[in-house]
């Protein structure tokens, strides 16, 4: 009888120790909001680029980062925008594209580590676009959600997998004499409710922009604004230019709360996966 062949003891792998602990449930804690504006003549190696490899390899096969979505904003879409002397974006039609990623509650130090190693293997390995300029973006917490269908319909953790038409983002910074959570408490208790019922805007989630690590690279536009900025996403079943009315009035309704201004607002369409429709249509 043959002898049987002892397999060497294999160590264990530090994956199965970091999926053994801390939080894992399905929960947002936090997301990563990214608005970039390819330079000209750049757009569609831009496009291409983040589609077929830093979507993925930058953002998707990472840890605790559990869902994500691009969003284009074609050029009549950008001309919807405003303010005109917007302190986010300038001018105020800058960032043609959007990604949002949602984070795991209790991960973002976690994600965050990983990030920032994993991108200081990406520049040095030629990995990472150069031709594109970030408008806004930050790591953000997340603070809630309204919805207009209460316990109906998708919930915060599948928007960026359902099929929503369009999102719509607002950037809001509070008066100087006023606290951002007094801000955020108005939208979410008293602005938002009202604006979503009967409307085609199936949810709106707030976040608070947070400080980049120190460590981010240096094509990375440092975060303005923290610790007085509050974002909102909305999510919508239409086109969101044809309900623009809706959000035209954002900007007068924040300054006569007294509470803020409204710094950014515009409408995106989501891209579609695996081509490169609406590249051309950027300017």
């Amino acid at each position: 009888m043959a002898e049987q062949q002892e397999h060497p003891k294999r160590e264990p792998s530090p994956y199965t120790k970091l999926a053994s602990e801390g939080p894992y449930g399905p929960g947002i804690g936090s997301a990563l909001i990214t608005m970039v504006e390819p330079h000209p003549g750049h757009e569609l190696s831009y496009h291409r680029w983040y589609e077929d490899d830093h979507y993925i390899s930058g953002a998707m096969s990472m840890p605790w980062m559990f869902a994500g979505r691009r969003w284009v904003a074609t050029r009549p879409l950008q001309l919807l925008r405003y303010p005109a002397d917007s302190a986010v974006a300038s001018p105020v039609t800058a960032g043609a594209y959007i990604t949002v990623y949602w984070i795991n509650e209790g991960r973002y130090r976690d994600h965050l580590d990983w990030t920032v190693a994993i991108n200081r293997r990406l520049l040095p390995d030629g990995r990472v676009f150069q031709e594109r300029t970030h408008v806004f973006t930050s790591f953000q917490n997340y603070l809630g959600v309204v919805y207009r269908d209460g316990d109906s319909g998708p919930r915060d953790i599948h928007a960026l997998n359902y099929p929503y038409a369009g999102l719509v983002v607002e950037v809001f910074d509070a008066a100087a004499d006023q606290d951002p959570a007094a801000l955020a408490a108005w939208l979410r208790e008293k602005h938002l409710p009202g604006k979503l019922e009967g409307s085609p805007v199936a949810m709106a989630t707030v976040f608070e922009p947070m400080p980049l690590p120190g460590t981010t690279p240096t094509y990375v536009k440092p975060v303005e604004g923290v610790g007085k900025r509050i974002t909102v996403l909305y999510f919508t079943e239409a086109d969101p230019a044809e309900d623009w009315d809706r959000f035209a009035g954002d900007g007068a309704a924040v300054e006569a709360s007294g509470l803020g201004r409204l710094e950014f607002a515009g409408p995106f369409i989501p891209t579609v996966p695996g081509t490169d429709e609406y590249v051309d249509q950027l300017r």
